[in-house]
């Protein structure tokens, strides 16, 4: 289990560096998590440890928004005073996510031939 959380921590440490090495404005873990992704498609598999590794982080999941419930609450002022345009760029992003995801659902099903 130590292995598999070490390799997890190596992949976001090599996210972080590449990002900061090539001076990408791209988060650093989600570059390592590119990284975790290519290594288990050339892998094959995940193994147990890794899979044992995952489901942890997953039982505790909530623990890591703990965090940025604080931001928010530390900048209720700013909140506040912006709310509308927060709200409308909440409303707004959304409503693109659906429309993006439908493009590519519909896309891939004409691929596969379900039409």
């Amino acid at each position: 289990m130590l292995e598999a959380l070490s390799l997890l921590l190596a992949c976001q440490l090599a996210g972080e560096a590449l990002v900061r090495l090539s001076g990408l404005t791209f988060p650093g873990p989600v570059l390592g998590m590119a990284i975790m992704l290519g290594l288990v498609a050339l892998a094959g598999r995940t193994g147990a440890a890794l899979d044992g590794v995952a489901d942890t982080i997953m039982r505790n999941l909530s623990l890591l928004f703990v965090p940025a419930a604080v931001g928010v609450i530390q900048q209720v002022d700013l909140i506040a005073t912006h709310w509308l345009a927060i709200a409308a760029s909440l409303v707004g992003s959304t409503i693109l996510t659906l429309i993006v995801t439908v493009a590519v659902f519909r896309a891939t099903s004409r691929l596969v031939g379900h039409s």
